[in-house]
């Protein structure tokens, strides 16, 4: 008995120094296994002003204790950002180090290569009374002044997208109440485009007509619109005040006066009457 008793208390003390050993070992010897976290990291290489897009991002592993301020968790709160800096592979992705899209530098990266963009000022009526959002699809018409035979008003520019409406303001800064308000568009244009709008932009006023975007489909009328369409009399009136006639103009306009016909007078028979010393006539018919 004392015999099973000595083994019982010596297996115990060797599988108490087994477990102290290796509590011992992990505390001070084994790696420690320290809590981490999944960071966005670029893919690859960028330069300063790439527009991020998913497949520039990636999820990597990362010490918590090691976690860098303003770091991005999540590829979508980074996409559609633009780079301040430059960035390399697996470098993480702060929020110091990009750009918002509704930024100056997040604007001017959305703009596909070959286009321009150039904003033009509206108001409530030739802005469509505010329906013009950024994205959407206009027509610009340009409008001529003058006199009645020089006014004229055509379409230069067909399906032209939006790319910004309003005046982006830097953080912080309040606008005036008491200034008079100037609601800008922003279009999306070729260069060649952009020439013809700026010129008719100095020679006459701007408006613009929203479409759908999803109708590509051009006017087949290209010929400016005078105001002959609305007084289809203006080129015969104009015609007659060049050759002097001052009343020409209301000539046309004034309704005609019916003619009335004269009946041919009817024979008639004098009669001369004598009564005593006086002399009359009468006319009978």
């Amino acid at each position: 008995m004392d015999r099973q008793k000595k083994l019982l208390i010596f297996a115990a003390a060797w599988i108490s120094a087994a477990l102290l050993s290796w509590f011992v070992y992990a505390k001070t010897v084994a790696p420690q296994q320290e809590k981490q976290v999944r960071l966005v990291a670029a893919t690859h290489d960028m330069p300063v002003g790439t527009l991020l897009r998913t497949s520039d991002l990636k999820l990597v592993n990362y010490l918590q204790r090691n976690v860098p301020k303003g770091a991005a968790y999540d590829p979508k709160d980074a996409v559609n950002r633009v780079l301040l800096v430059p960035i390399s592979n697996n470098e993480p992705v702060l929020a110091s180090k990009v750009s918002a899209a509704t930024t100056v530098e997040g604007m001017s990266s959305t703009i596909d290569p070959g286009f321009r963009g150039v904003s033009v000022q509206i108001t409530d009526a030739s802005g469509v009374a505010g329906l013009v959002q950024p994205n959407t699809h206009v027509d610009v018409l340009f409008t001529r002044p003058g006199s009645m035979a020089e006014a004229t008003t055509s379409t230069i520019l067909e399906n032209v997208k939006v790319l910004s409406t309003g005046k982006q303001l830097p953080s912080g800064a309040t606008v005036d109440p008491r200034a008079p308000r100037s609601p800008v568009v922003t279009l999306l244009l070729t260069p060649g485009e952009a020439q013809k709008l700026e010129l008719a932009k100095n020679q006459g006023r701007i408006s613009l007509s929203l479409r759908n975007p999803l109708d590509s489909t051009r006017s087949a009328e290209t010929a400016p619109i005078t105001t002959e369409v609305l007084d289809p009399n203006l080129n015969a009136r104009m015609a007659l005040a060049k050759k002097g006639r001052v009343g020409g103009w209301q000539e046309l306009t004034a309704p005609k006066k019916e003619e009335v016909k004269k009946e041919p007078e009817k024979a008639r028979v004098v009669v001369d009457v004598y009564r005593g010393d006086k002399h009359v006539q009468e006319l009978f018919k």
